[in-house]
Parts: C-alpha cells; structure tokens; sequence
C-alpha cells in the first residue's frame, strides 16, 4: 500500500464526525484568509473531503479542487453537484489546467506524503499554472525531528477546545495500531527544514518567505508562500 491507496478509503485519522468538521472548516476558513479578489481563481491541490469548500468557492471566481484518489473526487462531485464556481479535478485534469490561469495555488498537509522527485515535478508545474503575480502556499509542512508527540498535543489542544477530547484520546490509541502507523513505519513521511523548502521553490522558479502561522491547529508545522520569479 502507498499514500495513495491509503487515502483512497475511510480512514481513521480523524477521531469522529466533529473532529473532521472542525478540521475542514478551520481550513477553509484559513484558505478564504488567503484570496485577495473573488474574481480569483484558486486551485486546492490535494484537497481531501474538502467540507466547507462551498464557503471558500463564495469568495472566488473559480475553485478547483484536486485530489489523487478517485473516491474522495467521486465524493467531492456527488457534495458539490450544482455548485457553478466550483470544479473537481484529478490530478491529469489539473495539468491540463491553461498556463497562467491560477491567481492561489493551496498544497496544505500534503507534501509529507509526496515522494521528492515528484514534490520537484509538481512545484514546477504548479508555477507553469500561476499567473506572474500569482502565489503557492505550501502548509502544514512538518520540519524534521518533530515529535509523534508534539503533533498528539496539537490535536489534544484542538480537542478540547472543539468538545471532543475523550474521543480525541481514543482515536490516539486507535492510530496507533492503524494501518497509518504501519504505512508511516513503512514508507516514512517526508520532512523539510525552512532552508530545503526555499532551496526546492528557488530551483522550481519561486521566492519564498516562511508564514508566521500554519494553516490549520497545528503550529509545530510550517507554511510557506512561494511567488513566481
């Protein structure tokens, strides 16, 4: 099995319902932070479920969300059937996107499931797609050495501020005997210091400058805004 495989089915990284929910509703609030005009059009590469996507699409002119794994994309279309500014994508379909059509590209939570060589492949496609004063946002990157356990104390944070800590504490015990923790041991997650990432945006045409804050709950990981050079 590969991150692809894996997150091609129900998973157990979230605790329960209100996890999840607070989860893509954070994040979608993060990401309508970042667009700047509606009429912006704005890829989400590697979007998962995307709950809240409908609320992020009201403040753009278009909305792509792509993901690699043909459920999520056929839950993704059956959530959001009729809603005009938004558009499903696998990732064929974004590559076929026009050059210099992308005002905001979102990567967040992805790129320590992504192998380098196609991180490398990506970031250059990705700035072939943004227009010259366009942005990529890079979140949720994990630097290395981070604890297992400085990420259980985000989520314990997060969960008791939402009202689900008892389950929070569970699912923890859970995804420990998961098949996420045996397809981590496995292939390994990838982690970038702040020099590798501005090292791989500067070869792949990009300025980079590191965000004060992370997208999402978890502040021990990093984001990044890339601009096209």
């Amino acid at each position: 099995m590969n991150w692809r495989d894996y997150w091609n089915q129900d998973t157990p990284i979230y605790v329960n319902e209100r996890h999840k929910l607070l989860h893509y509703r954070q994040v979608a609030n993060d990401i309508a932070d970042l667009i700047i005009s509606p009429r912006s059009n704005v890829l989400d590469y590697g979007c998962g479920e995307a709950l809240f996507a409908d609320r992020v699409a009201t403040h753009t002119a278009r909305l792509y969300l792509c993901d690699g794994a043909p459920l999520v994309r056929e839950r993704l279309s059956e959530r959001f059937n009729g809603e005009s500014r938004i558009q499903v994508l696998s990732p064929e379909d974004m590559n076929a996107l026009p050059d210099n059509s992308l005002d905001l590209i979102v990567v967040n939570s992805l790129l320590q499931y992504l192998p380098l060589e196609d991180l490398r492949r990506l970031l250059k496609t990705w700035h072939a797609k943004l227009k010259s004063d366009g942005r990529l946002v890079l979140a949720d990157v994990i630097p290395p050495g981070l604890s297992p356990l400085t990420d259980a104390k985000a989520l314990l944070i997060f969960a008791g501020q939402g009202g689900f800590l008892a389950a929070a504490l569970t699912g923890l015990v859970r995804t420990a005997f998961s098949d996420y923790r045996k397809i981590r041991e496995e292939i390994g997650l990838s982690t970038y210091s702040e020099a590798e990432i501005a090292d791989l945006l500067r070869d792949a045409g990009f300025n980079t400058e590191r965000q004060p804050r992370n997208l999402g709950h978890n502040q021990a990981r990093m984001t990044f805004v890339g601009r096209p050079r």
